[in-house]
């Protein structure tokens, strides 16, 4: 029942290090272009990841990016955010997270992409995969929204 527990102070305390040294990695190097409803949901990412609601961080981490996107550019919200991702050129890795968040919150029937044994089983993959989708995320939210 890891997943259903409270995380070890140790256990959060490191994953809380781990996500404030990108925030700090990336606002270095950042753009002053950023969306309030974005800021907000990074929040809310961070209280997951220390968590390890791993599939909650996929959701939200992409969430922050679309956000982020519609709120830094004026001719986004006729677009789909396939589109928008390609027009910046944020290339296959970004679209790949786009299609998991899409494959969670879409679920089909006879295809799910979360199950219950994958919550307990596959611990250690998924927190792989949301480290990941913490990465773009940041990439992408303190990226130049210009291009």
């Amino acid at each position: 029942m890891d997943h259903l527990e409270i995380p070890r102070p140790e256990v959060w305390e490191a994953r809380r290090e781990w996500y404030e040294s990108h925030i700090f990695h990336y606002e270095e190097l950042g753009s002053y272009l950023v969306g309030e409803q974005a800021c907000a949901l990074i929040s809310d990412t961070q209280a997951c990841f220390c968590a390890g609601a791993w599939a909650s961080v996929i959701v939200i981490s992409f969430a922050v990016i679309e956000a982020h996107i519609r709120e830094t550019d004026p001719d986004s919200s006729k677009k789909q955010s396939h589109d928008l991702l390609q027009e910046r050129g944020f290339g296959e890795r970004v679209q790949s997270l786009r299609k998991l968040r899409n494959s969670l919150v879409h679920a089909k029937r006879d295809a799910p992409a979360l199950t219950v044994d994958q919550q307990w089983d596959e611990r250690d993959k998924l927190e792989v995969i949301a480290r990941e989708a913490v990465s773009i995320m940041f990439e992408i939210f303190y990226s130049d929204p210009g291009t």
